[in-house]
């Protein structure tokens, strides 16, 4: 049994939630304004029209325009502006 699938069962029989114990990101829209992502390994690109941010597995795009960071913590990361699109690369 692979390691990622081990920490799954083991979250689901302790009902801890599986973004916590697989390391995996929790992304909040609101509208097509913002964008909270927690659980996120910093970011790799910002403009205006692209903000790449590092997460567990790969990459999250968000396009669009008029796009700012509005708040950069440890924890978590809101994108602010028009959001055209958003794309999970791995």
């Amino acid at each position: 049994m692979a390691w990622r699938e081990l920490k799954k069962r083991l979250s689901e029989f302790l009902e801890i939630p599986g973004d916590v114990m697989l390391d995996l990101p929790r992304i909040v829209m609101v509208g097509n304004l913002q964008i909270f992502i927690e659980n996120h390994h910093g970011i790799l690109e910002y403009t205006p029209e692209l903000v790449r941010i590092n997460v567990s597995g790969g990459e999250l795009q968000i396009n669009g325009s008029g796009l700012i960071l509005r708040n950069i913590l440890p924890d978590e990361i809101c994108v602010e502006g028009e959001v055209k699109t958003v794309t999970f690369v791995r």
